[in-house]
């Protein structure tokens, strides 16, 4: 599904070159599920950006689904990203002013979706969060646990392949970062990809492969 090879990331810092990721070579299958860990300041949200066509490598070479996506232009890039890439953040990133059910149905409306779909699938989101009740709730009616769950099942709405989850318990207490964790597991039973970026060795330990990044590069 996902190849990378020999992927470099250079930022020019003033005279300095910041070599943000180094050699990367990583293969991702379909249906896998991954944890990128590594020390604060270690490449591992550059990777994950990269991963998202978010950020565009330096050098190397990016297979996405067997096409060298590093040849595409932004736009197609951007496609590519809406119809098979899902995100999990850290902080939410909810609307403030629209609604649980609003906030799920916004890519839908971005992407031309009809509102017909779009009502059926803003349904099936908030009923595979357990959050039908709360569908009318604005964010700062809601706790931290179901502001997360709200995020997934927007994520979840273009159904994407590859779902990307950057610290996605680290704004939560523990038993809802349990709570969040396990949701995002059975997504990939049901064969969505999870990648999973955390600094918490618990976190990542679940996962059914490990990376461990360390100066911009993969440690074996």
């Amino acid at each position: 599904m996902i190849q990378l090879e020999n992927i470099h990331r250079r930022f020019q810092v003033g005279e300095q070159i910041v070599h943000a990721l180094s050699a990367i070579n990583l293969t991702i299958t379909q249906g896998e599920y991954l944890s990128i860990m590594g020390p604060s300041g270690s490449g591992k949200s550059t990777l994950l950006n990269t991963i998202a066509l978010l950020d565009q490598p330096s050098s190397g070479r990016y297979f996405f689904n067997g096409r060298d996506v590093t040849l595409l232009s932004d736009d197609e890039q951007a496609k590519v990203r809406r119809e098979n890439i899902g995100f999990v953040f850290q902080f939410f990133h909810l609307i403030p002013r629209l609604s649980a059910a609003q906030n799920i149905e916004m890519p839908m409306i971005l992407a031309g979706i009809s509102p017909k779909e779009r009502k059926v699938r803003v349904k099936e989101g908030l009923a595979a969060v357990n959050l039908l009740d709360r569908a009318e709730h604005k964010p700062d009616q809601l706790s931290g646990g179901q502001l997360q769950r709200v995020a997934i099942a927007r994520a979840m709405s273009m159904k994407p392949q590859l779902l990307l989850a950057d610290e996605p318990t680290g704004n939560l207490d523990s038993q809802s970062g349990k709570d969040i964790i396990e949701l995002l597991e059975k997504l990939n039973q049901q064969g969505v990809t999870l990648v999973i970026i955390t600094h918490d060795p618990t976190l990542g330990s679940r996962a059914g492969r490990k990376i461990r990044l360390v100066d911009g590069q993969i440690q074996n």
